[in-house]
């Protein structure tokens, strides 16, 4: 129980800070609405069998049984969804950082151009269609048709068709669409460095970039770099476009099935939002696991 004094206390601080929570109550509220009520329905709904039409009826963990012990094809999902997570994840992370350094490292012209042709894939939508063009199944595909044309293959490569090509490519295409808000804020936070520091620095020993980047820039940065490795670990585990408009879906064998797409099959094509709901459930728990390792790897206390 809060005792009257405290709650006292607590009344009399929304009291003096009363405007900033007066700006804050419009995203607060719609944070509450589109986020929290989601959330919270979804896990409701994982103990449920519920088809949309019907009132959900309670049936306990079956839908978790379900998941774990007779769904080959989340099974799947989960290994392709972790493998894009750990390749995809890491490599941009530390793509966006070092490209955000090097072009920081620019005049301020050509540094804004260089970061608009780096954030442009993400930026235009579904750009990356082009990627079927490259690798195109027939023999007009720009691969194949190049392969063909120097004698390294006789027939056309079924790159899109073939498991054993398709998360190669799911891979490569999610690298180059990774440059997002993540490299945005990597180079506005390099901007943001306060430049005194790199003085102080050379006085107290610092002799190259390299050394100015590992004990000035990066924790200077950590607020950021936090921010970036969040918003990575979001785009890595919710990967669904890129597989379904390559590979189809599904896909040949299912190879390009991942968590999210899998979460639509259920949800929006077989109607079995309970079903759904519990594998969303199961993605929600392992990006909030994955957010507190981040967290803790990356402090910001220092």
């Amino acid at each position: 129980m809060i005792s009257n004094a405290k709650k006292k206390g607590i009344m009399n601080e929304i009291f003096i800070n009363r405007e900033k929570y007066f700006l804050v109550a419009p995203y607060a509220l719609f944070f509450f609405i589109f986020v929290i009520i989601p959330i919270i329905s979804s896990l409701f709904l994982s103990f449920t069998d519920f088809n949309m039409l019907q009132i959900p009826k309670f049936t306990g963990i079956s839908n978790y049984l379900r998941l774990f012990l007779h769904d080959d094809v989340f099974l799947k999902a989960i290994k392709n969804t972790i493998l894009l997570a750990f390749l995809t994840g890491p490599l941009s992370y530390l793509l966006c950082l070092m490209l955000a350094w090097f072009i920081n490292e620019l005049s301020p012209k050509i540094r804004a151009f260089m970061t608009l042709v780096f954030y442009a894939p993400s930026l235009a939508g579904n750009v990356f269609f082009i990627w079927t063009y490259i690798f195109s199944s027939d023999k007009f595909g720009f691969i194949n048709a190049n392969l063909i044309r120097i004698g390294i293959i006789q027939e056309p490569i079924l790159w899109l068709n073939d498991p054993q090509y398709i998360m190669t490519i799911v891979i490569i295409v999610q690298l180059w669409l990774s440059l997002g808000t993540g490299f945005l804020a990597f180079v506005a936070g390099l901007q943001s460095v306060d430049r005194t520091l790199y003085e102080a620095g050379a006085v107290d020993g610092i002799k190259n970039r390299w050394q100015e980047f590992w004990h000035i820039t990066l924790p200077s940065m950590k607020p950021l770099l936090l921010f970036g490795a969040i918003m990575q670990i979001a785009v890595s585990f919710s990967v669904a476009a890129v597989p379904m408009a390559l590979a189809g879906f599904p896909s040949t064998d299912d190879a390009a099935v991942t968590i999210v797409s899998h979460i639509m099959d259920n949800g929006l094509l077989r109607y079995e939002m309970g079903y759904a709901s519990a594998i969303a459930t199961f993605l929600f728990l392992i990006m909030v696991l994955s957010r507190m390792v981040i967290s803790s790897l990356i402090r910001t206390d220092d």
